[in-house]
């Protein structure tokens, strides 16, 4: 336990990642009985389709206002609040597939709101493991919690989630509403120094001051953190990698399933091993990331990081391999999640903690903005030029962008 979860990480983490490791595994859970739900109520592509934007939609609607709540109020009480939220939509859910009353547009509906409870849920918790842990073990900290997102709800949770939908629609989502009522009471262990607006106010009151802007309204409180973002250099640095980088990703990946039918010669089982392949690459990285981070810098493992994921896309531009194609996802899979890892971490470090809500929420936006508009640019250039042409595009933007940032990518890390 020791060796896995150092004491100095203190009790009030352990309680977080309990949480998170079973909050990841109803994730998991739900992201593929979400689908097979929907799937199996209608044969509509259009309806179908809509149970994966209800998916990516609320963190892009939602995403700013989960941040300025995040470091306006108590954290502990947002992630309860949101999760009791997440809690009744589950039970209801469950209710109506238990009497046969769901319908199509009941189903999408439970499935939006439940997203939109996970942003506010999601953000909130983001921003607990700099308030509980050292700055200095940060990198262990996040490393532990991306086991449990690597494991629990990428690899253990899709399938666990498929066999339970087989025994009846409503036993993932029953089982999801367990696991999040679980993961509210090992969260309600937790104690936090005190935070938010009412904090600052009462601290300044001390001091016989104001707390400052205290009638600001959310537009005000966002732009203080996009303020912050574009000067702090580090900070903007990752945020613009990472929008960039995931146009080139979602380009690249919105095509996936096609490529391995097309280019792969590879079924429906074969998509799916290609996401068990990427998993299993993120528990390696999980095994050597500690090694890793003690004898490479920060800024050295994003350059190397920004350099696999560029080569990635131009090998399995030329591969027609399957085998070949494997070995690349599964360098890829560790990549992921030692880069995951590393930005998580520097952001954490370099963040305020009265600025962390905002300042991730607008990491977030980026994240699904470059996702969203990638998913569109590779739709377009394998229409007209075949599925190898989004990682052509993918290649050829990251090799760019690593050569326009490469001297700012090694100085990423240094926050002070």
């Amino acid at each position: 336990m020791e060796r896995v979860l150092p004491a100095r990480l203190g009790t009030g983490f352990r309680w977080l990642l309990a949480s998170s490791w079973l909050t990841n595994l109803g994730d998991g859970l739900a992201a593929a009985a979400g689908p097979l739900l929907i799937a199996t109520l209608t044969r509509d592509p259009l309806l179908i389709s809509l149970s994966a934007l209800v998916g990516w939609a609320p963190p892009l609607m939602f995403g700013l206002y989960a941040g300025v709540l995040s470091d306006r109020h108590n954290r502990r009480t947002i992630v309860l609040v949101a999760n009791a939220a997440r809690a009744v939509v589950l039970a209801a859910l469950t209710v109506m597939l238990l009497t046969g009353t769901l319908t199509v547009a009941m189903a999408l509906v439970a499935l939006t709101l439940r997203s939109v409870a996970e942003v506010f849920a999601d953000n909130a918790t983001s921003t607990l493991t700099p308030m509980l842990v050292g700055r200095e073990d940060l990198m262990v900290a996040n490393a532990r919690l991306g086991t449990g997102f690597i494991t629990l709800n990428q690899l253990a949770g899709p399938p666990v989630g498929a066999a339970l939908i087989g025994l009846g629609l409503l036993w993932p989502f029953a089982a999801q509403l367990l696991l999040v009522l679980a993961g509210m009471v090992l969260v309600s262990r937790i104690a936090l120094p005190p935070h938010g607006r009412r904090a600052a106010q009462a601290a300044s009151a001390g001091r016989g001051g104001s707390a400052g802007r205290g009638g600001s309204g959310a537009v005000h409180e966002l732009l203080d953190a996009f303020r912050w973002t574009i000067r702090h250099a580090a900070v903007r640095t990752l945020v613009l990698t990472i929008l960039i980088f995931n146009f080139t990703f979602g380009a690249a990946w919105s095509v996936l399933v096609l490529y391995t039918q097309e280019q792969l010669g590879l079924g429906a089982v074969g998509f799916g091993l290609v996401t068990t392949i990427q998993g299993v690459g993120g528990l390696v990285g999980t095994g050597l990331y500690g090694a890793i981070t003690r004898k490479v810098s920060l800024g050295v493992l994003m350059r190397i990081g920004l350099i696999i994921e560029t080569f990635t896309h131009l090998g399995l531009a030329l591969t027609h391999s399957p085998w070949v194609a494997g070995g690349i996802f599964l360098v890829f899979g560790a990549h992921a999640f030692i880069w995951g890892t590393t930005s998580v971490t520097v952001r954490q470090r370099a963040v305020p903690h009265e600025l962390q809500g905002r300042v991730g929420s607008v990491n977030t936006i980026c994240v699904y903005a470059g996702l969203v508009v990638g998913s569109v640019i590779g739709g377009l250039l394998a229409t007209h030029w075949g599925v190898a042409a989004p990682f052509w595009f993918a290649f050829a933007g990251s090799a760019a962008f690593v050569v326009l940032l490469w001297r700012q990518l090694l100085h990423i890390a240094h926050d002070e």
